[in-house]
This record gives structure tokens, sequence and C-alpha cells, in this order.
């Protein structure tokens, strides 16, 4: 169930926050752990006994260390958190590896030797870095094992933040769980960011949506080099404002029943190196490689080469992570490539060039690398970006010329989405704010309290229209 379904908005949503107003306070975390199986089996069905055997896995193994089994409860929900990744994310890919690795040498294989592919559960990468870090957390000493599989699973399970993050660490709202409260002034912000989440991921996620698909799935000589570059900003866009709303979504029902989950993007397009970028960029995600696979693997406390070595092994996995596919490991090579480049000295070069270098040169290179994310396959991104150099000729008949895309429709959505990629929002946000409380009449400051409300009205309507009249509404983060 994606939020910016038509169940999700007008009958699940409604019908869940109706219950748990009126449901008294110590059964809200029973209500909260019911409604969100029910939320991810609606699109799941059995598969959300995966869910359930990761969180009770965890559960035991945070149990274990607790009471002084310390190797035992580590091994436990290491092996048993991974093995469930491994086998539903990449046991595929790793047969197919080595039928094709058998083949390139020439060793006999069967043609009748094949494997059924196996479905890929939902947010099971959220889910399983979840329970890690929380195992993980406790055998550090940070936090005290929850004694309640209830409380725990509501944790794990929880529908906001379950099928595609952000990845919320059980230590930041372990308060929460049992002693939370939601005012009406919180419940109006979360209101408000799923409101602009959902525009995000509507009225211009889905638009670049349609044209990069377009493009991608073109013939590389149907169309102009320039068309290609149109191509790939539009996957950028698209990207961008598909997680990064449906990230507002999740933190904004996160505090309609009174949970605070933590920022996941600060603008990354406007970084000025790639180390600024992966500070901007998936917050959740490469703080916790961060802090569970880079400082103990040693970080950058030893030599260079040692630092250079545990950057790559990091961004290896951040690439496997994403997805078992080559394209996505040599995606994430590639960024920790420019990495040991910037820490090698590139970095201090930077900052004592204009701001613009660095922003331009951030930009080609996430614009580069998201070539090999969006691309089937490596023949396909290694052919995109030659057409991106200008080194496929277009064929006879050019199916799409840049003149094909350029609506007005696009085009202010490109403007729109150069906009808010950059501050400029939130700056006006505080400006508003900043207004509101400077304004000496009450009949003033609520006249503008009304008309930011009936703006926000205007937006969730608008998408609603949006996606009412057009179906194509896909999700690039549901399959991670």
């Amino acid at each position: 169930m994606l939020f910016s379904s038509a169940i999700f908005l007008f009958l699940y949503l409604p019908s869940f926050l109706i219950l748990y107003y009126l449901t008294p306070r110590k059964w809200q975390n029973a209500l909260l752990f019911f409604a969100s199986l029910v939320f991810y089996a609606w699109g799941e069905g059995p598969v959300v006994l995966v869910l359930l055997t990761s969180a009770l896995i965890n559960f035991i193994a945070g149990r274990l260390v607790e009471k002084g089994q310390r190797k035992a409860g580590l091994w436990l929900s290491l092996a048993g958190s991974l093995s469930l990744l491994f086998y539903y994310k990449y046991t595929n890919f790793l047969f197919d590896s080595a039928r094709g690795f058998a083949q390139a040498f020439m060793f006999p294989v069967s043609e009748n030797l094949t494997l059924a592919q196996i479905a890929l559960p939902i947010g099971i990468s959220f889910y399983t870095f979840q329970g890690i870090s929380y195992t993980l957390d406790i055998y550090w000493g940070r936090i005290r094992a929850n004694r309640s599989f209830l409380d725990f699973g509501t944790y794990v399970a929880m529908f906001p933040h379950q099928i595609a993050g952000p990845i919320v660490r059980y230590a930041d709202i372990a308060p929460e769980l049992n002693n939370r409260n939601v005012t009406l002034e919180k419940f109006g912000v979360g209101a408000e960011r799923f409101i602009i989440g959902l525009a995000k991921k509507i009225l211009l996620a889905n638009t670049f949506a349609q044209v990069a698909d377009t493009i991608f799935n073109a013939p590389p000589d149907s169309y102009p080099t320039a068309t290609a570059w149109l191509g790939i900003v539009a996957y950028s866009f698209q990207i961008y404002f598909d997680f990064s709303g449906y990230s507002d979504m999740a933190i904004g029902l996160g505090k309609m029943v009174g949970f605070d989950f933590k920022e996941n993007f600060n603008y990354p397009y406007i970084a000025r190196s790639i180390q600024d970028f992966w500070r901007r960029w998936h917050i959740s995600l490469s703080s916790w490689f961060r802090d569970y696979v880079y400082i103990p693997l040693g970080g950058n406390r030893g030599s260079n080469l040692r630092t250079y070595r545990n950057l790559l092994i990091v961004f290896f996995v951040t690439g496997l992570w994403h997805g078992a596919s080559l394209n996505f490991i040599i995606w994430g090579l590639y960024h920790g490539l420019f990495l040991l480049v910037e820490r090698a000295g590139l970095a201090k070069r930077l900052e004592r060039l204009p701001a613009i270098v660095g922003h331009v040169y951030a930009l080609l290179v996430v614009l580069i690398g998201w070539v090999f994310f969006r691309a089937a396959d490596l023949s396909s991104a290694v052919a995109y970006l030659q057409k991106m150099a200008g080194l496929v000729p277009a064929s006879g008949t050019i199916a799409y010329p840049l003149s094909y895309f350029m609506n007005v429709e696009l085009i202010g959505s490109l403007l729109l989405g150069f906009i808010l990629a950059t501050p400029v929002y939130h700056r006006f946000q505080t400006l508003w704010r900043r207004l509101l409380t400077r304004v000496s009449t009450g009949f003033v400051q609520l006249t503008m309290e009304t008309l930011y409300t009936v703006g926000l009205a205007g937006l969730f309507i608008l998408a609603v229209a949006y996606l009412a009249a057009d179906t194509y509404n896909p999700f690039i983060y549901f399959r991670f």
C-alpha cells in the first residue's frame, strides 16, 4: 500500500487515526502494531511473517546480550537478520552470477539448471538494519533491551517508516514508545509535512518519472544527446522528490502519532563535494554505515591506506544494499572512489575555489553516477553514458527530440524542481513564521494562518486530482 494511493489516503489513514485517538494510551502501541501488520500484509500477504521473524530474532538477541550471553546474542542477530536479507535479496543474483561465471569459462552448465525468482519482501533492507543496530547498541552498552515484544514489534513494524525508511534507530525513539503526546500543534506540523511530501511525490516525482522512463527505455540512437541529458536530469529529480517526499510523509505520519523521526535529506543537490553530498543524501543510511560499519572497521584512525580500504568497503556495501545488481555495486564504488580522491587532497582544493566550481563538480559526478543506478544493466549504462558524451550518432529518424518532452507542464516542473532542490522553501517558511510572530493584531495573524492553511489544503486537493487523473505512480525505493 502506497502512501500516495487513494486507499491509503481515504480509507486506511482516516480509519487508523480515528481508532488511534479513541484508544486509551496504554493500548495505543498494540493498535499501532496491529495496524502496521495490516498495512504491510495488504500488499505482501504471508510475507509479513518475514518481518515478524526478523523482529523476533533481534528481540531475543537483545535479551540474550543483556543477560550476559553477549556473543550468542550478537551472532544470533547478525546471522539471523542477514541470512533472511541474503536469501530474499541476493540468492537469485548469486545464482545467476555463478551461472554466468561458469558459462564464461566454458564449464558445463545444464540448461535445466534454473532457480525460481524469489520475491523480495518490501522494506526488508530497512527493518533488517534497524534490528541489527538495536542489538549492536545493546552490545555496546548504549541502550537497554526492551522487555516487551509488543513494544519492540511496534518499533520495527511501525508503518510510517516500515517500507521505505528513514532507518529509525531504537535509541532515538525509545522514550516515545511508552511516553508520547500528540498536541494539536504537533499534529498540524505532521499533517503539513505529509501534504508537502505527498505533493513532491505526485506532482513532481511522477512527472519526472514519465520522462526518465521514456528516455531510458528507448534505444540510444532514437534521441539526440540533449535528450539524454534531459533524461538523467529528470531521473535525478525523480529519485530525489520520490524518496525525500516519502521521507517527508513518514516524518509527518510519525508526528501525527507522537514520534519524532530524524531528517533524512538536507538539500543534497547543493553539495560542493561528494563528501558533502553523502552528509545530505539519505542521512539515516549514510550515518548507519558510518556508525555500524566504517567506525568498527577502524574509520580514519589508522593509516591512509586503511582509511581508503574502509571507505571502499562501506561504499561497496552501500551499493549492494540498494540492490542485487552489478550496476548498484559499481555505483557504490564509483562514489567511494571520488571520496578517496577528495580525502587525498581534492576536497581542500575545492574549498579554495569559488563555490560554483564545487557545485558543478558534485552535480556532474552525481548525475553520471545516477546512470548506473537507473540503467537496466551495465551495457545499457555504458551506452547511455556514451550518448551523453555525444559518442552515439542518432539514427535517421529521431523518435524523441528534445522538443517532444518540452511542454508547459515539464518546463514548470523543472523550474519548480530546481527551486525546491534548494533551501528556498525552507527560508520562505522561516520568514513566514517570523512575520506571524511580529504581527501585532490577532486578526491579521489569524488571516495569515488561514491563508497558509488554505494553501496547504489546495496543494492536497491538487495532488489528489493528479492522482485520480493519472495511474502512473511508481515508487523507486520499494525494491530496496
